[in-house]
């Protein structure tokens, strides 16, 4: 479809024009530097997962909206050694025999967000809970270092 047709000639609709246009197979042999489908599904998975993250002196805290998934649908992974990687998929309902439906107004698809952890996040101290749609994911601070003493170098006498 082409949004020039309609009116809409602006550099956001010429991209999503382009995106649009993939091959299914995400392999752009015509053009190495376009984005792959798994990039742009990706991307509006990231962009339409709400998070919140917080801080405390103990722990940084990310809160994230999984709405419909169970804990077993969900991965919590740390990737590259410090990017938190929050994943999941909501599958659509199964049509009932009989039924069909007049609206469908939520969102189905993967759900995903990419945080990149502080230095001071302990990678080995994470946890994860999902309750009533919500996972909340705590990762513990490392304690501060402790301060440097200075080195006290003995004078002697000649």
């Amino acid at each position: 479809m082409d949004f020039r047709i309609m009116g809409f000639d602006s550099p956001l609709f010429h991209t999503l024009h382009h995106m649009m246009d993939l091959h299914e197979d995400g392999d752009n042999k015509n053009n190495p530097n376009a984005a792959s489908r798994t990039y742009v599904r990706d991307a509006k998975a990231m962009a339409a997962t709400p998070a919140d993250i917080k801080e405390d002196s103990k722990s940084y805290v990310f809160v994230v909206d999984m709405p419909g998934l169970k804990p077993g649908d969900i991965k919590v992974q740390v990737e590259e050694e410090n990017v938190l990687l929050i994943s999941g998929e909501r599958m659509r309902e199964e049509e009932k025999e009989g039924a069909k439906y007049i609206r469908m107004e939520r969102r189905v698809g993967k759900l995903m967000r990419k945080f990149v952890l502080p230095e001071n996040a302990n990678r080995d101290c994470i946890t994860a809970v999902c309750k009533d749609g919500v996972l909340t994911v705590t990762v513990e601070k490392l304690p501060p270092p402790e301060p440097k003493k200075p080195k006290t170098i003995e004078v002697e006498t000649c």
